[in-house]
C-alpha cells in the first residue's frame, strides 16, 4: 500500500528532534532560524532572525546561503506552517550532515497562536 503524506511526516519525526516552544524560544539569538515556507508565507510573519530556504528547495539551496555555509555543527530551529514540512526538512538536514537540527512542534500556527514573537520579514 502506497504511503500518504503523513505517514511521511510520522517517519520523519521519528528520526529528528522536535522542540516545544518554550525550546524554541530559548533557541532564538543562539540558533540559525530556519523558515521553510514558500516565500509568500514567510512574507506574511516569521520568527525574529528567521532565513526562508522553501522546502521544495531545500536541499539544492543550504549549501549555498550564506548563512549556512560551512555551518554544518550549527544548531538550527526549523519551522513551517504546522509542523509537516518541517519535519521532514529537518529529517533531510540530518541527512546532509546538519546534525543539529531540530524542527519546532506545532510549526508557525502555534508560535504566533501562543502571542509569541513575530516579525515581518522584507522579501527579496
Amino acid at each position: 500500500m502506497p504511503l500518504t503524506p503523513m505517514d511521511l511526516v510520522a517517519e520523519a519525526k521519528r528520526h529528528i528532534k522536535e522542540v516545544n516552544l518554550d525550546e524554541a524560544g530559548s533557541l532564538l539569538g543562539k540558533a540559525l532560524v530556519l523558515d521553510v515556507r514558500e516565500p509568500a508565507e514567510f512574507a506574511l510573519g516569521a520568527l525574529p532572525g528567521a532565513v526562508n530556504i522553501p522546502r521544495g528547495v531545500l536541499e539544492f539551496k543550504i549549501d549555498g546561503h550564506p548563512a549556512f555555509q560551512n555551518r554544518r555543527d550549527a544548531d538550527i530551529l526549523v519551522y513551517c506552517q504546522t509542523g509537516g514540512r518541517s519535519a521532514l526538512a529537518t529529517e533531510s538536514l540530518r541527512k546532509l550532515g546538519y546534525e543539529n537540527a531540530v524542527s519546532l512542534a506545532g510549526g508557525f500556527k502555534l508560535w504566533q497562536e501562543s502571542g509569541q514573537a513575530v516579525e515581518s520579514p522584507s522579501v527579496s
